[in-house]
């Protein structure tokens, strides 16, 4: 950024000089200023995003991102739920921004005309329950050079409503919708994650032939089969003449992504011989009641998958959600004809096949030579015989998931660690496994996420890990490990250096106290996510440990953690609400408590964190619809430190009035 010349005739750069003093520069401008300013170069869009973090009138943790060498295209990520008085500011008129990413569940549709730029090339509008159908049609009328939409929970809220003519003018209107995350290349992509079994079938058929023929990436929250089947069919149903055919719909789709009622047949063999560029196919059903013959998948489904032979993700899950049932009539014959097209397959996720054995799941080791990720859950008569020989195979498995995979002994873990370059091993519920299995897994030097909830491991087999295993972790969960004490986990990280571990779970363990946390805290590792739910000796002492954790010695305040979960925890109390209020946990974001403990502190304390998404009934968080345990460490915690932000604002004297009324009350 040039702004005048030296003596030699050269010219001097604003972006040279100390943060300091830019900072200082930057808190006189305006949102607006500040906005335009970080579109200039890296040095200000750094400065930008700072100092809209400590705004004391913006209350939003910001993140600013350039997304091209050319300093022209701009990015915004919001990662709580603004109000609309607060976005406003934040987004003034600018012709750089490109994309934009909002938690919308504090918006509705007065929040449309910020929200909605015809700049736009990437947009993804989560929690949009307030929301009308009026923004998807508002989208297609004013986001023409959109690449990538993503909208969650649209009008889920009583009284909100989508109409037909909603999603016709969203489909008709962004011709080009290009290009979501899931891939490493640009694709094109549309993520609708709600509810479309509302919309008239044949209307919702006819709708879809305005789609964009570039549409290569489809992900659908809720659908039925019956429309699935009636949407891609080479006939447009019941309402076309017997005679007439028209063109394929989505001919260029290569990822689907889809939640329905049941998987089936029909709709399989239809997806399969429809879609001629398909690579990747994720279907996943939670039925209602047990499923008839035609409402079900069997051997002849599986045999018609990977018609033309360039699948190479497949993930076909029964969910357990609504009731316990199975694929009871797919059995060994079923994926032996899937695997003789499957040669080329790298990713393969079976979940609810209750009747294929070792015999099945082996023909998928000896067909997919380029197999690199495997998932199978509630495969209940998997054993160890199928792993027997798996290290006289070419796989080289970077991923391995057996949930629920009840029969599974170490042996099958022993085999397993074969594969040295295993990054992620998923062995949550496999009631089987024990310190052997972790006498195996501390060989696995490359491994970033380790899961084995429920398993039958002790101190012992957990200080397996210490040695060099826990130094490459990044996600470590031993949730519902009975045998665990604080011996164990005290001695997992006493005297580590752990620089990686950013999620660790810790929660059902009955014999884990407040001293394993002050181990924790004394080795000031950067935890993001600690989930300590349900142990009934976790109290206040360790609470007051996590707040006054250092995680460093730049960062003196306060700790790394984004997500703190005490639900149930039997020694919570008044004391602890104190330690939980600002400036402590700067960077906290999801809180779980009891309701029960006290009612009114916990709605003062969220009243007073207006960052903080408090949970006091039960639920798990941070978890998202589609499983993503395969991209647990991949992402970036780096965050804004709030405590600045906190410090120019004041106490907050109305707030903490509030607290500490609530603890008078008690």
């Amino acid at each position: 950024m040039a702004t005048g010349s030296d003596s030699n005739g050269g010219f001097e750069s604003l972006d040279l000089l100390p943060s300091a003093i830019l900072a200082t520069i930057f808190t006189k401008l305006d949102v607006p200023s500040i906005c335009s300013c970080a579109s200039t170069c890296k040095t200000f869009r750094a400065c930008a995003s700072q100092i809209l973090s400590f705004l004391p009138t913006l209350h939003l943790p910001v993140h600013i991102f350039l997304l091209s060498p050319d300093l022209k295209s701009l990015a915004f990520r919001l990662e709580i739920a603004p109000s609309v008085d607060s976005l406003r500011p934040l987004l003034p008129p600018n012709p750089y921004l490109r994309s934009l990413k909002v938690d919308c569940g504090r918006l509705d549709d007065s929040a449309i005309q910020t929200l909605v730029r015809p700049s736009l090339h990437e947009l993804c509008l989560l929690n949009c329950a307030d929301f009308s159908g009026k923004l998807l049609s508002e989208i297609g009328c004013l986001c023409k050079d959109l690449r990538s939409l993503c909208l969650g929970s649209v009008a889920e809220k009583r009284g909100r409503a989508i109409h037909i003519s909603d999603l016709e003018e969203l489909l008709s209107g962004c011709g080009g919708v290009k290009c979501v995350t899931f891939f490493a290349n640009l694709v094109l992509a549309l993520i609708l994650m709600f509810d479309v079994s509302l919309f008239l079938r044949h209307n919702f058929a006819r709708v879809w032939t305005l789609a964009s023929e570039k549409l290569a990436s489809l992900e659908i929250g809720y659908i039925s089969s019956v429309m699935v089947t009636e949407l891609l069919s080479p006939n447009l149903g019941i309402h076309q003449l017997p005679n007439h055919v028209r063109p394929s719909i989505l001919p260029s789709i290569q990822k689907l992504c889809l939640s329905v009622d049941y998987i089936t047949d029909t709709m399989v063999t239809t997806i399969s011989k429809g879609l001629l560029s398909l690579t990747h196919l994720d279907l996943r059903d939670a039925p209602l009641i047990e499923p008839s013959i035609t409402l079900d998948l069997t051997n002849n489904g599986l045999q018609q998958i990977n018609h033309h032979g360039r699948l190479k993700h497949l993930s076909l899950i029964r969910s357990q959600e609504f009731l316990p049932t199975y694929f009871r009539r797919v059995n060994d014959l079923g994926l032996l004809f899937m695997a003789d097209n499957c040669a080329n397959m790298e990713s393969i996720c079976l979940g609810g096949f209750c009747r294929v054995t070792d015999t099945g799941f082996k023909t998928i080791f000896h067909a997919c030579s380029k197999l690199l990720k495997l998932k199978v859950s509630h495969g209940t008569q998997l054993t160890d015989l199928v792993f027997h020989d798996i290290s006289a195979t070419s796989l080289s498995l970077l991923h391995v998931s057996l949930r629920w995979c009840s029969l599974l002994t170490n042996q099958a873990v022993a085999n397993l660690a074969s594969n040295k370059d295993l990054k992620v091993l998923d062995l949550r519920c496999c009631r089987n496994l024990g310190d052997v299995a972790l006498g195996a897994i501390r060989t696995l030097m490359r491994l970033k996420v380790l899961l084995l909830d429920f398993t039958d491991i002790s101190d012992v087999g957990l200080s397996f890990l210490r040695s060099r295993v826990i130094q490459s972790l990044v996600s470590l969960s031993v949730r519902g490990c009975k045998k665990l004490t604080d011996k164990g986990i005290t001695s997992l990280f006493e005297g580590c250096s752990l620089t990686e571990l950013r999620e660790l779970d810790l929660s059902n363990l009955p014999n884990l106290s407040d001293n394993a946390i002050l181990s924790l805290a004394k080795g000031r590792i950067p935890i993001a996510e600690l989930r300590m739910r349900q142990c009934p000796l976790i109290g206040d002492t360790s609470v007051m440990a996590l707040a006054s954790m250092q995680v460093d010695e730049e960062r003196r305040h306060g700790n790394s953690l984004r997500l703190l979960d005490l639900f149930n925890c039997g020694g919570i109390t008044q004391l602890s609400f104190r330690w939980l209020k600002k400036p402590y946990f700067p960077r906290l974001r999801w809180l779980g408590v009891t309701g029960s403990v006290n009612r009114d502190m916990v709605d003062a304390l969220a009243r007073n964190r207006l960052f903080l998404n408090v949970a006091c009934h039960g639920e798990e968080l941070g978890a998202e619809q589609w499983d993503s345990s395969d991209h647990l460490y991949t992402n970036d915690f780096d965050e804004v430190d709030e405590l600045e932000q906190w410090l120019l604002e004041g106490e907050g004297d109305t707030d903490d009035e509030e607290m500490a009324d609530a603890e008078l009350m008690e």
